[in-house]
């Protein structure tokens, strides 16, 4: 087997780009999506157009952001049709929940009409915070409310899972059997990732895959199939290495990318080919 020669830089990635050439002889295009953002807070106000001009230039094709209550879907909405490459999902995130009612339902369901809403999400359980059986009931409850939404809208949906992985994936396997989606920033096992294989799931890998402590997610990803995973920035949290401490943004999926080249010693463009791809497969609404 020859040597796989691996970009790590992101300025030297950038000339081979504008240069036309890549590590394997192929034409760079489209290059990558950041498959889950939440770049309508308040912490790109600023500079979000500057912010979504470097992502641009850093070769994204697309970048999906994520509504995470209903204030922040409606942004989000707002986002995608003001601009380009911005795509969203809808939905309330487990650290939102409430008791849903017909109104948000509703209104979730007049969004999803339109074409650059591409999922349900970001949606699902947190149990780190959440010690209340109470509360937690409540998100279990909103969690499969939503999974029914998406299943009448026929769109999938990006599941968070924080320390509930086993009340997750039981309500999938019961409640999620004929839709299809992705466990954002996937923190579960190896045998739990086989599990949603089953299901014909994807996993998403962000900047923890870069950190020391990254812990199983770097064996994980080198023994799930490459047509599984996206790779997604969460920002503007969890920047990846070498830009931890900075605020995150979507042209650092690059360093995301990079590293799930190296763990699987195959070369970028082979990551950014198929990842680019996994995205438009599972949220068949991108361009």
């Amino acid at each position: 087997m020859s040597k796989i020669e691996i970009v790590h830089d992101l300025g030297d990635f950038l000339a081979a780009s504008e240069a036309g050439d890549c590590t394997d002889g192929a034409k760079r295009a489209p290059l990558l999506v950041d498959t889950h953002a939440h770049i309508d807070t308040d912490r790109f106000d600023e500079d979000r157009d500057d912010m979504l001009a470097r992502a641009k230039a850093a070769g994204l094709a697309a970048i999906i952001n994520m509504g995470d209550s209903m204030e922040s879907s409606g942004r989000s909405v707002a986002m995608a049709r003001q601009y380009d490459m911005v795509y969203t999902g809808v939905g309330i995130h487990p650290e939102e929940a409430r008791p849903m009612t017909q109104a948000d339902d509703d209104l979730l369901a007049g969004w999803a009409r339109e074409a650059k809403v591409v999922a349900i999400g970001e949606i699902g359980l947190d149990y780190y915070w959440v010690k209340d059986e109470e509360q937690r009931k409540l998100q279990r409850e909103i969690f499969i409310r939503q999974l029914d939404i998406a299943r009448q809208l026929h769109l999938p949906v990006c599941v968070h899972d924080r320390e509930a992985h086993g009340d997750t994936l039981a309500i999938l396997k019961k409640e999620a059997r004929d839709i299809r989606g992705v466990m954002h920033c996937y923190s579960g096992s190896l045998e739990m990732a086989r599990e949603l294989m089953k299901l014909d799931w994807f996993i998403g890998v962000d900047g923890p895959l870069t950190f020391k402590n990254a812990a199983k997610l770097p064996e994980i990803v080198q023994r799930l199939p490459l047509e599984r995973i996206l790779v997604e920035t969460d920002c503007p949290y969890m920047a990846p290495v070498p830009m931890r401490g900075k605020r995150n943004e979507p042209a650092y999926v690059y360093h995301v990318a990079a590293k799930l080249a190296e763990l699987r010693q195959v070369a970028f463009d082979e990551v950014a080919r198929q990842t680019t791809s996994n995205a438009q497969e599972l949220y068949g609404r991108l361009w």
